[in-house]
Parts: structure tokens; sequence; C-alpha cells
């Protein structure tokens, strides 16, 4: 099956085209350049939208406006092109492309997100002497993760990023798109005003 995978949750979105498990393009930027990604992807691979079998996107936990841009877009995506969506945790792609490592998100706000998933502060994770840290969030608070016995990639190692292709293989039921929804830890930061 011929998948398009996204992820947007974190300040680097990656996107993907994979095709029976083999990479046919792979792209790193910005959640806002990513049907720009998708449309250079698809003519990278020499094919058209009409022949994705599905799509396959991250859900978070990661940035509330980067999660929400991908789930659109694969919605929007899915709905126009009548292919079914996946959703994948950040979290597990993250897990698959550094395995045994601990996936760590920066979640802003001076924490992290960790599977489970949970929010906490970096220096109440307990960690095993040893135990390596991917993500951004492990980037972000290297020393307070060092200094508790974790070892964490040097900043531009390629397993802190949520690649897109782990994505198309961690995919697994794939269904109507409206069924996708983002992965909250918490709530967002903006409250609507009662009486408004």
């Amino acid at each position: 099956m011929l998948i398009l995978a996204f992820d947007t949750a974190t300040d680097r979105a990656t996107s993907a085209l994979v095709a029976d498990g083999e990479v046919l393009g792979e792209r790193v930027s910005r959640a806002s350049t990513l049907l720009e990604d998708v449309d250079a992807l698809l003519r990278q691979g020499g094919v058209h939208a009409s022949d994705l079998g599905g799509v396959a996107v991250g859900t978070g936990p990661g940035s509330f406006t980067g999660v929400r841009i991908g789930v659109a877009a694969a919605r929007g995506l899915a709905l126009a092109l009548d292919v079914p969506v996946a959703g994948v945790s950040t979290l597990d792609a993250l897990a698959a492309g550094a395995p045994g490592a601990l996936p760590v998100v920066d979640a802003k706000r001076r924490e992290v997100f960790v599977p489970g998933p949970r929010a906490l502060a970096p220096a109440e994770l307990a960690l095993e002497p040893g135990t390596v840290c991917v993500g951004d969030g492990a980037v972000r608070y290297r020393d307070v993760l060092v200094a508790a016995g974790a070892e964490v990639p040097p900043d531009d190692d390629e397993r802190h990023l949520p690649r897109a292709r782990f994505h198309a293989a961690l995919a697994r039921d794939f269904g109507a798109a409206e069924l996708v929804e983002p992965i909250y830890v918490r709530d967002p930061d903006a409250k609507p005003v009662v009486g408004a």
C-alpha cells in the first residue's frame, strides 16, 4: 500500500511517502509547509495523490497547534482523496526510531511529554542510569537528564526526530478520517471567555 505519513507535533515537521515498506521520499521542515512537502513527495515519488492507499498522521502529544494542523491536514486529504487514515502516537514513532530509548517531547511550560502519555517536569523523570533519551525534549533538557544519569545523543542525531517513515510502519487501524483524534495530555492554554 502507498502511504503518505506526516507528523507536525514538534517544532520540526516530518513527512514521508512509503510504498509497501519502502521509503520513496522523506522531508523535514515546519508544519506551515506541510502541504508543500506533500506535493514535493508525490512528485519525487512519481505518483499522483489518487494513487495513495492511506494517510498516517502523528497524533501527538506535542504542540497543541502543531498536532491540530497535522490531524486537520490528514482529515482534509483523506476526505478529498477518499482514503482511510491511521493515527500514530508521536512518542511511539520516536521510540521506533530509537529502540530501547525513552522518547521525550518538549511540552513547553518547563515540562516534557513521555510515554503514558503524561506531562511532567524533566527533573521528575525516574531514570535508570544509562537510559538513552531522544526527542526535542531530551535536547532541550539535556543538562537535567544527564545529571539524572541519562544519556542524550548529540543535538543533530536523527533519533531526535519523529520520522514519518516510522508512522507509516506503525500505522495499523486505518479507518474513517473523523475517527482520528489528537492525543492531548493537558488542557490548552486558551480558555473560553464566559458570556462573550
